[in-house]
């Protein structure tokens, strides 16, 4: 597995200011990983229940008619970190199956130690297998609390987040009853 981060990202519409990524070799196809990842349930698992980076907090999702795997299909996470009430709207901005899918805040989120963000992965064939790459690009929490805390735990959670989703899509691949 390897890290990149740090380097500014350009969408259709913004700019952010901080990064982070991995990349990762599976040992599923494309197609497969695409669809695994494909549902933002379980995208998002490591979300869904308590853990120490959560600070015993979780997010409960909740899918539009989209299910999140349509472009303009929205997301909305809510639920508790620390004790504080968090919640995030996303929408897909790009999703071209089986190699790129993207998504990204609309509105304010809530949230602590990041604010904005543009989150998706890439993947490509490799050798019998796939090339998993996960990215989030993103800004500080727009208030003066979120500034303190997202710049001393915003590089840490946007790492851990992009390392889960990728450990969790190799676990999807080697787990038979997952689909892949």
């Amino acid at each position: 597995m390897t890290y990149g981060g740090g380097r500014q990202q350009e969408s259709e519409n913004a700019i952010y200011a901080h990064s982070a990524a991995v990349d990762l070799e599976i040992a599923a196809t494309p197609e497969d990983l695409f669809d695994a990842l494909d549902d933002p349930t379980r995208l998002g698992r490591h979300m869904r229940k308590p853990s120490l980076m959560m600070l015993g907090g979780w997010m409960r999702y909740r899918l539009d008619e989209g299910q999140g795997r349509a472009i303009g299909s929205g997301i909305r996470m809510d639920g508790r970190f620390a004790f504080l009430g968090l919640a995030v709207d996303e929408v897909v901005i790009e999703r071209r199956r089986p190699f790129r899918k993207v998504w990204e805040t609309r509105g304010r989120p809530r949230l602590l130690v990041i604010g904005d963000y543009r989150m998706g992965f890439d993947i490509a064939p490799a050798g019998e297998g796939s090339h998993l790459h996960v990215f989030i690009d993103y800004d500080d929490p727009g208030t003066s609390l979120g500034r303190f805390a997202g710049s001393l735990l915003g590089p840490i959670y946007a790492r851990w987040c992009v390392r889960r989703i990728a450990e969790d899509a190799a676990d999807l691949a080697k787990s038979p009853k997952a689909g892949i």
